[in-house]
């Protein structure tokens, strides 16, 4: 009788530190986050002498992976698939795939479909990497990055974070920053986003307290799915590029940094044509949007190994179409960290030729 897989239950028990120590990967660890080689194969293979970083990263408690080299991604039930390498794209191999590693792990996900109540065929309605355990839930029509209509109201721009980071009422005023007192932004400095015709379509939330972040209370709060009126509404970071909107036609040079405050730096030392990836890796919409304007791109990332891994994406992304530069820093610095002065020693040379 054919077997009736139980996904759901499967991907429940599933957990990444069992994983980790069944393929004995070795981590760095980071609170609830690990990285590490990338283990997967088909990854790319250096070959030059190059030493290779940590391009893996995993969250523990979310359970999902992403690799900023080979570009995998997903949930530690795929992660297991790949390691056993099945592609989980492929339906048919990620039914057999799951069943091994059901048996790997010792996880009793699998059922004769007259144990499990199913009808006695192989429809195939469970055997693929869905993301939903009920067929019946209607698909419905999405929307990314949709245009807001309203605005938030009464933010602090007085508050402390942005004082103590040297920010100046002007920079703040200019990027619409302050700290939000309700709603899903409460306690954060909100960060406004526009696509690149400059329509608002949602706000970031920068913790204002390091001690305070923590898996359950991230960094960076984007915002979330909703559904209204039949139609599900989703942000999507990768379609867009920080401060883009802001950059007005085609450009010689254009600086891209990781993150907000790099963004609100640069601009305060002089530096106007800068864009963030909000996070350290390059899509190709990201990549493309920089093609559109840029002539030449200068990557100033931070200095460690998410910075390197920024670089790594935009040169990969766009190394081939555009003269692209990787401005190293200091290990452990960041942009925010250079002064008006060193900044001025960095590009001035460069942007002259």
């Amino acid at each position: 009788m054919p077997t009736w897989i139980n996904f759901k239950e499967l991907r429940r028990q599933l957990k990444f530190e069992d994983i980790l120590r069944h393929y004995a990967i070795q981590v760095k660890r980071r609170g609830g986050r690990v990285t590490a080689l990338c283990p997967l194969p088909g990854h790319p293979v250096r070959t030059d002498a190059t030493p290779r970083t940590a391009s893996l990263s995993i969250n523990l408690a979310r359970n999902i992976f992403q690799c900023f080299g080979c570009k995998a991604s997903g949930n530690a039930l795929e992660f297991a698939c790949r390691m056993e390498g099945f592609d989980p794209s492929d339906s048919g191999q990620f039914r057999d795939a799951a069943l091994k590693v059901a048996e790997i792990f010792g996880i009793e996900a699998g059922q004769s479909r007259d144990e499990a109540g199913m009808p006695g065929r192989d429809d195939g309605v469970d055997s693929g990497p869905v993301q939903s355990d009920s067929p019946q839930t209607p698909v419905l029509p999405t929307v990314i990055n949709a245009p807001l209509n309203f605005e938030l109201k009464d933010l602090d721009p007085r508050h402390p974070y942005l004082r103590d980071r040297k920010f100046l009422p002007e920079t703040i005023k200019h990027f619409g920053l302050g700290y939000c007192n309700r709603g899903l932004m409460k306690g954060r400095v909100a960060i406004p986003l526009h696509n690149p015709g400059g329509e608002l379509v949602g706000y970031a939330g920068r913790i204002t307290k390091d001690s305070m972040i923590s898996d359950e209370c991230p960094k960076y709060r984007f915002p979330g799915t909703r559904v209204r009126d039949g139609v599900q509404y989703e942000f999507r970071s990768s379609h867009l590029l920080y401060n883009y909107h802001r950059i007005r036609g085609r450009v010689l040079d254009l600086i891209v940094v990781e993150g907000f405050a790099s963004t609100w730096w640069l601009h305060q030392c002089g530096y106007g044509n800068v864009a963030a990836l909000m996070g350290s890796s390059c899509s190709d919409d990201q990549a493309d949007l920089i093609a559109a304007v840029a002539g030449r791109v200068w990557i100033l990332s931070d200095g460690d190994d998410a910075g390197r891994l920024c670089a790594d994406s935009v040169w990969n992304k766009l190394g081939t179409r555009l003269l692209c530069r990787h401005l190293k820093l200091a290990e452990g610095s960041q942009p925010t960290a250079l002064s008006e002065e060193e900044l001025d020693d960095m590009f001035t040379p460069l942007l002259a030729v």
